[in-house]
């Protein structure tokens, strides 16, 4: 057993530009290139491009100030939510929408995003595009019966969760509570998108290690199912990350979407 208890993001954070350094940087020494941008990027394009997945609102509780997975929502979605547990990294999405001296530099994802798209829409007319449709990023707490007190959020025609879940839930039992309390920000009938690393522990920031349920593909089926979601396409990928910051041995890109209650 780790002699080193490892620490929840919700409740203690970690430094949020660390984080976008070890995990989503173009810097040659990012170990995560394939996991965290080529290939989550192309499915969440090849997933919006469908156009099944459309609406009015989304809401996203990705890990992190990442934001590179939403160019591929800009034409089929009016509205963005962020929902995000802590203040740092609140601040961190907030100098980037707002076009911030210090803004962490993401014109790599939208490079990779406009050649994704074939070059329709230029790179910095992308990320203006973006910083345009996320009208919100708001603040969630675990304590609350409504996640984000005093604020009241529409319910989503999309939720899009990209390992949160797996950061803030102790075990599978607190996994399966917190995937219902985040449900229910989603119409009936809505669509719900998974993206996140399988059979992992902890992630590292920072020199410290943050806390990650372990999750099978198994679990995950079963939870979505228990849940009253059908699923629609559900693949893993192995890993092509070397490195000690994670432990995992795969990532997962799931889509689902909540029955109708009659």
């Amino acid at each position: 057993m780790d002699p080193v208890p490892h620490k929840f993001y919700h409740i203690h954070g970690f430094h949020s530009r660390s984080f976008l350094d070890l995990y989503g940087s173009s810097k040659p020494e990012m170990a995560f290139t394939f996991e965290c941008l080529k290939y989550p990027m192309k499915k969440f394009y090849d997933t919006f491009s469908s156009g099944e997945f459309k609406g009015d609102v989304l809401i996203d509780i990705t890990i992190g100030p990442f934001i590179q997975h939403l160019y591929a929502t800009l034409e089929y979605f009016r509205h963005i939510i962020l929902l995000k547990p802590s203040d740092h990294c609140i601040v961190e999405v907030k100098k980037w929408t707002d076009s911030r001296t210090g803004a962490f530099d993401w014109s790599h994802s939208s490079t990779l995003a406009t050649e994704m798209e074939g070059n329709r829409v230029g790179c910095e007319q992308k990320e203006i595009k973006l910083r345009e449709a996320i009208t919100h990023v708001v603040k969630f707490d675990l304590n609350k019966e409504n996640l984000t007190d005093p604020i009241k959020l529409p319910q989503a025609d999309c939720l899009v969760s990209w390992s949160t879940l797996d950061c803030i839930s102790k075990d599978l039992e607190d996994y399966v509570r917190n995937f219902r309390r985040f449900s229910k920000l989603l119409k009936p009938g809505g669509s719900l998108i998974l993206y996140g690393t399988l059979n992992s522990t902890f992630f590292i920031v920072g020199g410290e290690k943050i806390h990650l349920v372990k999750l099978n593909e198994n679990d995950l089926r079963s939870i979505l199912i228990n849940e009253g979601f059908v699923i629609t396409h559900f693949e893993v990928s192995q890993k092509q990350a070397v490195t000690n910051l994670i432990d995992f041995d795969s990532v997962v890109f799931c889509t689902a979407y909540k029955e109708q209650t009659l």
